[in-house]
C-alpha cells in the first residue's frame, strides 16, 4: 500500500474514532494493546533476536513484560479527552484535542516496546498512528502492531487506525514524515534530524552517552551490582544505559573489587588497545558489536574473559574527546574514571557528556542529598538516575515518578524539543478557554511596581 493511501485511511479512521470513543472506551482499548505485548512477551522476544541477532532473549522478555504493564499503569485513570481542567480562581478551561495522523518512527534496538508505546500514547489521545519500522527489524515490529490491531478490533475500532509499514525503506518513512501530523522519531540521529526537517511537528531523542558518578561512603557492592546490571541488561543496547562510572582515588581498591565480584572483568593496560580498537573505527563504533556479548567482544578483541564475565570496564586514559572509551558504546563495556574531588567528578561527566550525549541521562550513587542536588544543577541531563539502574528506570518505573516511555526527551542540549520522557500528553492539543475572572483583583500600577 502506497503512504499517501496508508495516511489517507489514517485520517478517516481517526475521525471517526474521535467521534464515537468515550474516555472509558479508549482506556479499555489501551489496556488491551499493552497486555497484548505482555503475554506474547517471550513470542516477541524470540522473533526480535532471531531478526536483529542483538541483544539478550531473556532481557527482551522482561522488557516487553515490564514496558508493557508500565505504560498502562500511568496512563490508567488519566484523562486525555475533553474538559482536562477548570481553574476555580481564573475560570481558565483547557480542553484536550487530537493531532491527527502521528507518524511513529522505531528503532532496531528496540523493535517492539517503541511501537508499542507509541502506538498506545497515540489510542489514548484518539490519534491515527501509523508505524514506521528499522529495516532491519521490520518482521519483529510488524508481528507487535498486527497483534495490537488484532486485539483491538473487537472494541469496533475503525480500520486504518493503527498501521505498519511492512516494508520500510528510508524513502517510505520520509514519505510519510512529511505526510502526516506530528513525528515522534525514536532511533539514530540521522533519523532523528531527519524528522525535525520534515517540516512537520517533531518530538525525537538524542544520543545517550550515560555517565555515573559514584560518591564516597556508599556500599560499593550495592552501587556495583546496579551499575552492571544497567550496563549489561540487552547487552548494553539501551540508550539510557549506564557507559562509565567514576569513582574517588582513594575508593579505588574497594571499588574494582565490588565490580570485579558482580561479574566486571577489569581490563589490564596491556589488552587495553585491543578492546578499544575492537569497538572503534574511526572514532565511530563498529556496527558488528553493537547488542552483543561480553564473549563475542572479547574474542573480536584477542584477550580471554571468564566465562562468568557480565561486563568489561576500560580504564580511561583522558576524559572527553582525549580518549575514544568516553564516548558511547552500545555494548556491555564501560570507562572508569577516577577523581580527587566532587567537583572534579561533575568535571569529567560534564566533559564526556558535551562530547556525546548532552542533555540525556546521567546517575549518582550517593547517601548524600547535597552532592545528588549539585549533580542535578550542574549536570546538563534532562535525567539524573540515584541509586537505581539508569538502562532499566530512566525510561520511567512505577518507583520513580517518570513517565513509562521508549522516547527519552534530551532538550535543547540534545537538539529535542523536549527536556523529559515523552508520553501521551504530548499527542494532545490543548484549547484554552479564558474569561475574564471577577474574583482577581486588578492592582494598580502603584501596587504592580511595589516591591
Amino acid at each position: 500500500m502506497e503512504i499517501k493511501e496508508m495516511v489517507e485511511r489514517a485520517r478517516k479512521a481517526q475521525v471517526i474514532y474521535d467521534e464515537r470513543f468515550d474516555q472509558e472506551r479508549v482506556d479499555q482499548v489501551i489496556k488491551v494493546a499493552a497486555r497484548t505485548i505482555f503475554d506474547h512477551a517471550e513470542e516477541l522476544a524470540r522473533l526480535t533476536i532471531d531478526e536483529t541477532q542483538m541483544g539478550v532473549y531473556e532481557d527482551k522478555v522482561a522488557k516487553n513484560r515490564n514496558k508493557s504493564k508500565g505504560v498502562w499503569y500511568n496512563l490508567k485513570g488519566k484523562k486525555s479527552m475533553g474538559i482536562l481542567s477548570i481553574d476555580e480562581r481564573t475560570n481558565l478551561i483547557e480542553i484536550a484535542k487530537p493531532i491527527g495522523v502521528v507518524a511513529g518512527i522505531t528503532p532496531m534496538t528496540n523493535p517492539v516496546v517503541t511501537p508499542m508505546s507509541k502506538i498506545i500514547f497515540a489510542l489514548k489521545t484518539k490519534n491515527a498512528i501509523i508505524i514506521a519500522p528499522h529495516p532491519k527489524a521490520k518482521q519483529c515490529s510488524s508481528a507487535a502492531v498486527k497483534l495490537i490491531i488484532e486485539a483491538i478490533a473487537p472494541f469496533e475500532v475503525p480500520e486504518g487506525l493503527v498501521q505498519v509499514i511492512e516494508e520500510p525503506t528510508i524513502e517510505k518513512t520520509c514519505e510519510l514524515m512529511e505526510a502526516c501530523d506530528v513525528v515522534v522519531a525514536t532511533g539514530g540521529m540521522p533519523m532523528v534530524k531527519s524528522a525535525y526537517s520534515s517540516g512537520k511537528p517533531s518530538f525525537g531523542v538524542g544520543a545517550g552517552n550515560v555517565q555515573v558518578i559514584l560518591d564516597r561512603f556508599i556500599d560499593f557492592d550495592v552501587a556495583a551490582e546496579k551499575v552492571i546490571t544497567g550496563r549489561s541488561f540487552d547487552n548494553g543496547i539501551i540508550c539510557s544505559g549506564e557507559q562509565s562510572f567514576i569513582y574517588h582515588k582513594d575508593d579505588k581498591q574497594e571499588v574494582m573489587d565490588a565490580f570485579r565480584r558482580h561479574g566486571a572483568y577489569i581490563v589490564s593496560e596491556e589488552d587495553r588497545d585491543k578492546v578499544v580498537n575492537a569497538l572503534f573505527e574511526d572514532g565511530h563504533i563498529y556496527r558488528d558489536i553493537v547488542g552483543q556479548s561480553v564473549q563475542t567482544i572479547a574474542s573480536k578483541a584477542g584477550i580471554f574473559v571468564p566465562g562468568n564475565t557480565r561486563v568489561l570496564v576500560v580504564e580511561a586514559h583522558g576524559i572527553g574527546r582525549d580518549d575514544l572509551i568516553c564516548k558511547e558504546k552500545m555494548c556491555p563495556v564501560m570507562a572508569a574514571f577516577s577523581y580527587d574531588n566532587f567537583d572534579e567528578a561533575i568535571k569529567i561527566a560534564k566533559t564526556n557528556l558535551f562530547m556525546e550525549g548532552n542533555g540525556h541521562t546521567a546517575g549518582i550513587h550517593s547517601n548524600n542529598q547535597a552532592n545528588i542536588i549539585k549533580a542535578g544543577i550542574e549536570l546538563s541531563v534532562s535525567r539524573l538516575i540515584v541509586n537505581a539502574p539508569c538502562a532499566t528506570t530512566a525510561g520511567g518505573s512505577i518507583q520513580n515518578g517518570l513517565p513509562v516511555t521508549n522516547t527519552l526527551g534530551c532538550g535543547s542540549w540534545g537538539n529535542n524539543s523536549i527536556s523529559e520522557n515523552f508520553t501521551y500528553k504530548h499527542l494532545l492539543n490543548i484549547t484554552r478557554i479564558a474569561p475574564l475572572s471577577a474574583r482577581i483583583h486588578v492592582p494598580s500600577d502603584a501596587e504592580i511596581w511595589e516591591l
